[in-house]
Formats: structure tokens, sequence, C-alpha cells
């Protein structure tokens, strides 16, 4: 090529600059295409045919489809239920193999085991095991023996913890509610029922045929060897009086004014302190004080007297019977519950713990209809 000049690109650039910037000649416009008229009709029938030629093969080829998907659930179905008998069998069959593996655990008559053990192994776990507690056996009795060789049948060891003596009252009332009517006796005949067989062991002829007369106003107290039987002071039935059954069969429950007895539970070797008997006071519990009038203590000290301690056990005090402090409420108001509490009074005797209502005191309910 040869090297163009510069004075002559430049010319040829403003020519092809003017050149581009004139506009083009118009061009005619264009004719539209027309069909004549039987063309026109011989195109709408071809195209008519095409469509109905379109919708058969459509007709004929949704049949084969359905047709297809009818097959694909019948196979479906039975796929499904081929599976279900597959998963049935395989279940079975893992039943069955653990029902075998079961039972050749427990008897395998190919290596003669049971519980995967031989005869020989058996015989030499319980000839251990044996052997194991039968020594544990004799240590546990060997220690018991030694243990009751430094324990007293006849009296307790450690008595630092034993409480104040507790009290209870009879004739039994559910939960110590005494209700009544005087003029119904079926309301009250249970009551006397109760103190009847309670007071059978205090009738004057036992008492005197079983236990002797102590003196009143000091211990009893007996000497000699602690498994020597002990001898027991009389607590006659007639001590208790008006409250005793012997004059008043009824108790005073026909009349309104029953009869309550209470007693201490024993303690071996309890003594009351400093030579005081302890004595019963009773009062309302809470509300009006007048509701409760009139009270009569038998016996008339309502106390228990010194002669009936010291207590020895049953072991040797057999004939042992505890004494009783009768309270006879004859004046009480009517036809309304009155709360009632008895407590212990002396020396070393507690009678205010909150949780325990039975160590010093007893809480009853008296409610008496006319």
């Amino acid at each position: 090529m040869l090297p163009v000049e510069p004075c002559h690109s430049v010319s040829l650039l403003r020519i092809l600059n003017n050149l581009a910037l004139r506009p083009a000649p118009p061009r005619p416009p264009r004719q539209p295409f027309q069909l004549s008229d039987d063309q026109d009709e011989v195109n709408q029938n071809y195209l008519a045919d095409e469509e109905e030629e379109a919708e058969e093969e459509a007709r004929v080829m949704v049949v084969p489809d359905l047709e297809e998907e009818e097959e694909e659930e019948e196979e479906k179905e039975e796929d499904e239920k081929e599976e279900e008998e597959s998963h049935s069998q395989e279940t079975d069959s893992a039943w069955w193999r653990k029902l075998q593996i079961v039972n050749e655990y427990l008897w395998d008559p190919e290596k003669r085991t049971s519980l995967a053990r031989t005869g020989q192994s058996w015989s030499l776990i319980l000839v251990i095991y044996f052997f194991f507690y039968a020594s544990l056996a004799a240590v546990i009795t060997l220690c018991m023996y030694t243990l009751f060789l430094t324990i007293s049948p006849y009296m307790p060891t450690f008595t630092e913890r034993v409480k104040p003596p507790g009290v209870m009252i009879r004739p039994f009332a559910h939960s110590l509610n005494f209700n009544f009517n005087v003029s119904e006796p079926d309301t009250w005949q249970h009551y006397v029922i109760s103190l009847n067989g309670f007071l059978q062991g205090y009738n004057d002829s036992l008492q005197e045929e079983m236990n002797v007369d102590c003196p009143p106003g000091q211990y009893f107290i007996q000497d000699g060897d602690e498994d020597e039987d002990k001898k027991a002071c009389q607590f006659k039935r007639s001590f208790l009086k008006n409250c005793s059954g012997l004059e008043d069969p009824t108790f005073g429950y026909s009349t309104g004014q029953p009869c309550i007895l209470l007693k201490m539970n024993r303690i071996v070797g309890f003594r009351p302190e400093r030579g005081d008997p302890v004595k019963v006071s009773c009062k309302v519990q809470r509300g009006d004080e007048n509701d409760i009038r009139s009270i009569n203590y038998y016996p008339e000290s309502a106390s228990f007297d010194l002669r009936y301690y010291p207590y020895y056990g049953k072991l040797t005090h057999v004939n042992y019977t505890s004494p009783l402090v009768a309270m006879h409420f004859t004046d009480v108001v009517k036809n309304q519950a009155v709360p009632v509490q008895c407590q212990l009074k002396g020396k070393g005797i507690i009678n205010d713990v909150i949780n325990d209502h039975f160590v010093g005191r007893v809480i009853f309910t008296l409610n008496i209809e006319t």
C-alpha cells in the first residue's frame, strides 16, 4: 500500500461526512398482498381440515394416556400389596428368629447349656453363693447376738430422748368429738359400752385378787433382780365413784353429764419429779369459759398418786394397772360444740408442744343436744 498524504486524508473524511448527512431518497410504498376469493376459500378449508386432523390426533393420543395411567395405578397397587406381604413375611420371620434365639438361650440342646451356662458352671455358682450367704447370715447373727447381750429386755438402755408422758381418753370417740342427744340413747349407748369394756380390768374383785394395797403418797420401789416379778398397786373401779359405772350405769350420758376418763401413757422408770403427783386440769380451750360451769374429778385430788410409780415394764410388772382420773362434766352448755383441753400439771411435764396434741394434754369437743 502507498502512503496517503495527510491533506488528501482530510478531504476524504469531509466527503464521507457529507454523504452520511444527506437524506436517503424515499422508497415507494409497498402494496399489500391480496388473495383472490377462490384462494382465500381454499386456504380456509385447508385450515379447517388441519384443525380436525389435530383434534382427532389429540383424541387418539388421550385414550392411550388414560390407559397407561390406569395400568400404572394397577401396577402401583400390586407393588404395594407385594411390599406389604413381603414386610409381613419379614416381620413374622423376625419374630420367629427371636423366638428361636430365646429358646436356644434357655436351652441349647447342641451345647447342652441353659442360660448360656453348662451344668458344671451352674453348680459352681450355686456352691459359691451358698457359702457367701451362709457366711453373711452367720456374721449378722453374731452381731445381733452380741448386741442383745448388751441390751436388757427389762429396762431401756437409752432414755435420754424419752418425752414426757402423753395422755389418752376413754371412751373412744371418732376424731375426739363427743356428739350425742340425751333423749336418743342410740347416740350415746356406744360410749357406755366402750367405758364398761375398758373398766373390766379395774373391777374391785379382780384388783384385790391380783394386786396389793399400797400406802398412798409415796413411790412403790421394789428392789431385787431386774428379771424378778414385780407387784402392782390396786386401782379399784370404785375409786372413780360417780364415773365408775357402778352407781350410774350410763356414766352420766343419759342426763347430759358425761364422764370421760384420762390416763397417762406408761414409761418405764418414770417418776414424777420432786415427789409431787401429776395433776389434771380441764378448761374451755377457746371461747367463753362459762360454757363449762362445773367439773368433778375422781379421785377428788385429780391426780395420779405416787404409789403407782415407777413402772418396771410389761415383762416383770405383769399385773400393773394404769391409774386413771375421771372428769365428770356436770354442767356444760347444751346444743353447741364446746372445745375442751385437759392438761397435765407437774414438775417436768410439758403440755405446750404445738406439733403434738397428746404430749401432756388432750383436746376434745363436747356437743350435748337436748
